[in-house]
């Protein structure tokens, strides 16, 4: 996608957001124009998701007791699976996650 020029203050379904800018696409295809729409969507929606996660993450590795831990790691496990699979976060990246979140947890005392 080439960018023209640079005008604040500008919306359209062809333009989009970057910082306090946007820019206004010139693409030469309409298929083009489609893909950057989607791309757009996509990265909100993956940012979204990989943001919820740390932040799932982040609260399991503030609990104290054991037992709720566990239940958090089971669906901490799953979100991390599943995101692993859409390809928010890398395969391997879901695995280490996983493994220091398991040792977290079994190192933890029962309340």
């Amino acid at each position: 996608a080439r960018f023209s020029f640079l005008k604040e203050q500008f919306d359209s379904a062809m333009g989009y957001y970057k910082q306090k800018y946007y820019y206004i696409i010139m693409a030469n295809h309409k298929s083009s124009v489609k893909r950057i729409r989607q791309t757009k969507t996509r990265n909100l929606r993956n940012r979204y998701y990989a943001k919820t996660m740390r932040n799932a993450v982040r609260r399991l590795r503030t609990m104290t007791d054991k037992e709720q831990a566990a239940e958090a790691l089971k669906k901490v496990s799953a979100m991390l699976d599943k995101l692993g699979r859409k390809g928010v976060i890398s395969k391997n990246k879901t695995a280490n996650l996983k493994s220091k979140l398991a040792r977290y947890v079994n190192k933890l005392e029962v309340a």
